[in-house]
């Protein structure tokens, strides 16, 4: 299966002349964890994540996208499918652009490990259970905090979303990079608010996503990936058998986990 396939076409794309603001409005409108940025002749440039996003702290209305963008590897559309994620596991992207070829840079696409995740017929081999698979270091905070605290562990971090627990450690929800854009949180800037208006960010209970989507520990790979796809939610948290947060499973941690044991794989079960 080739990448042409299962791509998305003609992506919400952003200019890097334009406005950050613009970028932010577009992610909260159409719900996108990241937007392809191109040049006047629709050649790619870079992406801008959700993370950049986080990182522009300045309220002015007149910083452009461009000195934001990251670079970003880019697939072609006649590109096998698993060396596409291949590629989006080792550099960390969750989406990337899909170019008309090495030579012709012009956006024609755009890939994301939901439409891998949606499309691949799993390994035979792939790890049972969630716990296997998730992330076992797992930071959390608390509905009361503020969101400007979040926001700053995110950028230090790279987390996508951190769980919010209760005062008994159970989870209660996720605060995550989609929220805090989409409550408009993140135009407060961090250093006036760091110096004059420790109050002004809201709390994590007023942004946060609930419900809390959870699986056990002895679930298995597929059901996180049923429940990833069917909420349209970046991870889901595992809990132990007394109901504590002991790890998360997100799309990366599941993209790499069957990248991790293709090649065992017979180009017959592939999909």
């Amino acid at each position: 299966m080739n990448v042409s396939e299962i791509m998305s076409e003609g992506p919400i794309s952003i200019k890097e002349g334009d406005f950050v603001t613009h970028a932010r409005q577009l992610m909260r409108d159409h719900l996108l964890r990241s937007l392809v940025v191109v040049d006047e002749d629709n050649r790619i440039v870079g992406m801008l994540s959700d993370q950049d996003i986080l990182r522009v702290t300045s309220t002015r209305s007149n910083v452009t996208v461009g000195g934001y963008a990251s670079q970003s590897p880019t697939v072609a559309p006649d590109m096998d499918v698993m060396k596409a994620a291949k590629l989006m596991v080792q550099s960390k992207q969750n989406r990337v652009p899909v170019v008309a070829s090495t030579v012709d840079h012009t956006v024609v696409g755009v890939l994301s490990n939901v439409d891998i995740l949606r499309n691949v017929e799993l390994p035979r081999n792939l790890p049972k259970t969630v716990k296997e698979i998730m992330t076992k270091k797992v930071e959390t905070c608390s509905p009361e905090e503020r969101v400007s605290k979040i926001w700053g562990r995110m950028l230090e971090t790279d987390y996508t979303g951190i769980p919010v627990v209760s005062k008994n450690g159970k989870p209660i929800g996720m605060i995550t990079r989609r929220d805090i854009i989409k409550s408009g949180a993140v135009r407060i800037s961090l250093e006036d608010e760091r110096a004059t208006r420790p109050n002004d960010s809201p709390k994590v209970e007023t942004v946060m996503s609930t419900p809390t989507y959870t699986l056990s520990e002895s679930d298995s790979v597929r059901s996180a990936i049923e429940m990833i796809l069917h909420y349209d939610i970046g991870r889901v948290t595992v809990v132990d058998e007394h109901g504590k947060i002991s790890g998360i499973a997100d799309r990366q941690d599941i993209l790499g986990s069957i990248v991790s044991v293709w090649p065992e794989q017979t180009s017959e079960n592939r999909f």
